[in-house]
């Protein structure tokens, strides 16, 4: 190790967190002042809050239904526009043949 270049190491550093704890480790700096530390962490103590992601599971699967759903009702449309269209398709054919004997009827 060449002299001069490292810092200072204290073996019995005091660590302070704001919840009151306090502890020693090994550190360059005598004093530490910290906010969390593993007495006052939501995550150690056991009062971790659960996010919600059952609530966003379900949004999630909520939207994927109605885009299902979406997806048949535009299908049924247009099997019903096609539909639609074939019956009118039938319906101008057969007008024409009745409007061409209404108008030898007419001419009478």
């Amino acid at each position: 190790m060449k002299k001069d270049i490292h810092p200072t190491y204290y073996p019995k550093a005091k660590v302070k967190c704001a919840c009151g704890n306090e502890f020693t480790v090994g550190s360059t700096r005598e004093e530490i002042n910290v906010e969390i530390c593993s007495a006052c962490h939501p995550f150690y103590t056991g009062q971790e809050k659960v996010i919600d992601t059952a609530g966003r599971v379900e949004r999630f699967k909520a939207r994927q239904k109605a885009a299902v759903d979406k997806k048949a009702d535009l299908a049924t449309k247009k099997k019903t526009k096609v539909l639609g269209a074939i019956r009118q398709k039938k319906e101008l054919v057969v007008p024409k043949k009745s409007a061409a004997k209404t108008k030898i009827s007419k001419s009478k």
